[in-house]
């Protein structure tokens, strides 16, 4: 039973306020047809656990021009650069979901195959945002698949940096196999240390005492010439080029206790620091794993293909045909509707056109232009449709260049940076000769 009232509530699916009405379904305010749909879909389907793990955690659908604008996704040329795995029948993809934000989009993520009897499975990554779909080709296309996610909310964001051919990333193992290592020797050299932890040297079990120092000492080897190699090589590269970074002090301290607790265990003069060592080791490549995890996840190696949209509506022979924005060329008459981003640097030829310019000057309040005014690529159109004529293909606009000048990306910050670090470094290597 559908019906329409005039109290301001909250919406049962996405949790906004109702501002204009208020759908009311099942007993539940809904604040937008779109909101309304999604709750039909998982009612159908019997999916409405979904609302039982947060208050209000959908994504309001209401922008409903998604079905034209994912007519791209009917080209091959597009799919076969998509797809990550097509044999005719069955096809895998990946797709990058912005909205995805708590563990009620997780639970539906991953049961699209109950909404859909295309999908055989779907797995999310919460860290990266992004969704696994095993489907079946012959049951549903990948644009038909896409916009039912674009329906419950989930539209993917799919760029022009996506059709690129990306180099395969060699994952390295050698990392964690450093600290697998360090981290055996590092708990083996403390057990053969509770002797020394607990006095017991002077005990009537003293003799074995010099047996767990050279095991001790055994084990320290690997921990040395193996886990420490990195920070050794970054030091002798610092100094080749007569440069103190903060590896030399790192490499110091590890060479320094090593040497100091051979000797001590060789000479029967002392039991050495060789847990110290091991653990110095052991904590720093740790952190250092899970520093470039962190840099792994955030990608800072962007372009301006990773921003613009993989295809544009365009205005051929009196015909709208919707083709990949690396095809346009000069001359060619292309189609913005409300909040979508210009590829081209272009003329405006028709329609009242409102810029946003954030994205490139980071201004973003809207500047008006008129016909036949230049308009930049990277603006983003407030109100209604226009059309526009390009003057200048998408690798050689102002943006383009813009986003090729190293000042751009901040390099000469990134590298200033890493010098104060450097410089920070030298005053450790004092107290570390010292000790």
């Amino acid at each position: 039973m559908n019906s329409i009232t005039d109290v301001k509530e909250k919406c049962y699916h996405c949790g906004e306020d109702c501002r204009e009405e208020i759908l009311v379904t099942d007993g539940k305010n809904f604040c937008c047809e779109g909101c309304k749909l999604v709750y039909e879909i998982l009612l159908e389907n019997n999916l409405c656990t979904y609302y039982q793990y947060n208050t209000g955690p959908g994504i309001s659908p209401k922008n409903k021009a998604f079905e034209q604008r994912l007519a791209y996704l009917d080209d091959e040329t597009v799919k076969k650069q998509l797809l990550q795995f097509s044999d005719g029948v069955n096809a895998a993809v990946t797709f990058f979901i912005p909205q995805m934000h708590c563990s009620s989009c997780i639970w539906l993520l991953e049961n699209l195959a109950r909404i859909n009897d295309g999908v055989v499975k779907s797995r999310v990554n919460f860290l990266k945002k992004e969704v696994y779909i095993l489907f079946r080709e012959d049951m549903v296309s990948l644009r038909k698949l896409t916009e039912m996610l674009s329906t419950i909310g989930y539209e993917p964001l799919i760029n022009l940096d996506d059709l690129e051919n990306k180099k395969q990333k060699v994952v390295d193992r050698s990392q964690i196999y450093r600290i697998g290592v360090a981290g055996f020797c590092f708990g083996n050299i403390m057990l053969f240390s509770f002797p020394e932890y607990f006095s017991l040297g002077s005990s009537a079990e003293s003799g074995f005492s010099g047996i767990f120092s050279y095991l001790n000492l055994g084990l320290s080897l690997p921990v040395f010439f193996y886990c420490s190699l990195p920070y050794f090589r970054a030091a002798l590269q610092g100094l080749r080029q007569r440069f103190l970074n903060i590896d030399v002090p790192i490499a110091l301290g590890i060479l320094i206790m090593f040497i100091r607790s051979s000797y001590e265990i060789i000479s029967a003069t002392g039991a050495g620091y060789m847990d110290t060592m091991a653990g110095l080791v052991f904590f720093m490549s740790l952190g250092r794993y899970f520093q470039n995890k962190t840099y792994d996840t955030l990608s800072f190696e962007r372009d301006y293909k990773s921003f613009f949209p993989i295809a544009v509506l365009c205005r051929r022979n009196g015909v709208e045909t919707t083709i990949p924005v690396s095809a346009l060329k000069a001359g060619d008459k292309i189609i913005i509707r409300s909040e979508e981003l210009i590829p081209a640097d272009s003329l405006l030829i028709k329609g009242q056109a409102n810029i946003d310019y954030s994205f490139v000057t980071g201004e973003s309040a809207p500047v008006p232009r008129k016909y036949g005014e230049l308009i930049y690529a990277g603006g983003k159109q407030k109100g209604s449709a226009i059309e526009l004529e390009v003057i200048k293909e998408v690798k050689q606009s102002y943006l383009t260049q813009l986003w090729n000048n190293d000042a751009y990306h901040g390099k000469n910050d990134e590298s200033q940076f890493q010098l104060l670090v450097n410089r920070i470094s030298h005053p450790l290597l004092f107290p570390v000769l010292s000790h």
